[in-house]
């Protein structure tokens, strides 16, 4: 039996374009990718702090926050699910578990730029396959263009040396495997729409400002 002939797309009653008319301004999903370490958090937060200052409607979505729900692993499950649940649902950090975990986050991302909601996400995200499949996701439920990838260039020796979290250190001695930049390959983006320039000693504020001044130039708010 084909389930999936039983499941349809039931229209709203509010749409798309009465949200964003009501919220003046256009959803969309600002896409920060870049090593652990390059800022991209920082600056996602600095920029979502200034848009909602001047007004904006906006969410934040982080990587380390998702793995607390949404994309929680097996041991933040196993106690309250259960062993078969959590190795059923959980996802680690090997490459097929960071496909679902970006499979999941685009997918709520587009759920909420569909809302009118300018989307913020912070994860390195480090295969362009992914990110790709995430903008087609998004792409699908609006526009082509409401997919801003926002590359964080930041050389990995910088990010390494700032390591506020000793994630490096621990990869470098083996205590983590599949570690991006150091185990696992990270797949720069080969066109992204903005990339800030992460190692260049700029302030945090300037970055997200280069970002802001992006989504006025093409018509966001």
């Amino acid at each position: 039996m084909d389930v999936s002939k039983d499941i349809v797309w039931h229209q709203h009653s509010v749409d798309r374009q009465r949200r964003e008319r009501q919220l003046g301004q256009q959803g969309c999903v600002i896409w920060f990718t870049g090593l652990s370490g390059c800022g991209k958090s920082t600056i996602a937060n600095a920029l979502d702090a200034m848009l909602v200052a001047e007004g904006r409607a906006t969410t934040l979505l982080d990587g380390d926050n998702v793995r607390h729900g949404l994309c929680a692993p097996p041991a933040v499950l196993q106690p309250e699910h259960g062993a078969e649940f959590a190795e059923r649902f959980g996802l680690g950090f090997g490459a097929v578990d960071r496909e679902e975990n970006i499979r999941r986050i685009g997918n709520v991302a587009a759920l909420m730029a569909s809302a009118g909601l300018i989307t913020l996400t912070a994860f390195v995200s480090p295969y362009r396959r992914d990110r790709d499949r995430v903008r087609k996701i998004v792409a699908e439920a609006g526009r082509a263009s409401d997919f801003v990838e926002v590359f964080v260039d930041t050389p990995l020796e910088v990010c390494e040396a700032r390591d506020p979290k000793g994630l490096y250190k621990k990869a470098r001695a083996g205590e983590i495997k599949h570690f991006t930049g150091i185990s696992d390959p990270y797949e720069s983006p080969a066109s992204p729409e903005i990339r800030l320039d992460g190692g260049a000693g700029k302030s945090v504020e300037a970055l997200a400002g280069e970002v802001r001044e992006w989504l006025v130039g093409n018509g966001v708010f």
